[in-house]
C-alpha cells in the first residue's frame, strides 16, 4: 500500500534552515514524480517543488527558487526538501505527494497520494 510520511518540520528563526524528508513505500520512486506542497492558514494549497522519476528534472515555484532544493535517495525511498534562508511567509504545513505520472506538475489535482503533513513555522 502506498504511503508517504513527512518529517523534519519545526520552529525556525528567519534566515534559518530546515530539511524536510518524505519517506515513501509501496511504489518505486523510479516510476513517479514526487511533489512538495504547502498550505498556510486561510490559503489554498500551493505547489512548492517537484522532482521527476529520474531525478534529472526539478521544478520550483518562483518564491522559493534559489532557497529550496529538492533531492531524492532512491535506495532509501526518500525525497528531501532542503530549505534555506527561510522567511515568515514560508510558514505552512508542508506535504509531499506522489504524482500519477513520471513527470512533474504544479497542480495538486495531478497527485494521487499524500502524506499527513509537517508544520514549518518561521518566526523570531
Amino acid at each position: 500500500q502506498v504511503q508517504l510520511v513527512e518529517s523534519g518540520g519545526g520552529l525556525v528563526q528567519p534566515g534559518g534552515s530546515l530539511r524536510l524528508s518524505c519517506a515513501t513505500s509501496g511504489f518505486s520512486l523510479d516510476s513517479y514524480a514526487i511533489g512538495w506542497f504547502r498550505q498556510a492558514p486561510g490559503k489554498e494549497r500551493e505547489g512548492v517543488s517537484c522532482i521527476s522519476e529520474s531525478g534529472d528534472s526539478t521544478h520550483y515555484t518562483d518564491s522559493v527558487k534559489g532557497r529550496f532544493t529538492i533531492s531524492r535517495d532512491s535506495a532509501n525511498n526518500t525525497v528531501y526538501l532542503e530549505m534555506n534562508n527561510l522567511k515568515a511567509e514560508d510558514t505552512a504545513v508542508y506535504y509531499c505527494a506522489k504524482r500519477i505520472h513520471f513527470s512533474c506538475s504544479p497542480y495538486a489535482s495531478g497527485y494521487q497520494y499524500w502524506g499527513q503533513g509537517t508544520q514549518v513555522t518561521v518566526s523570531s
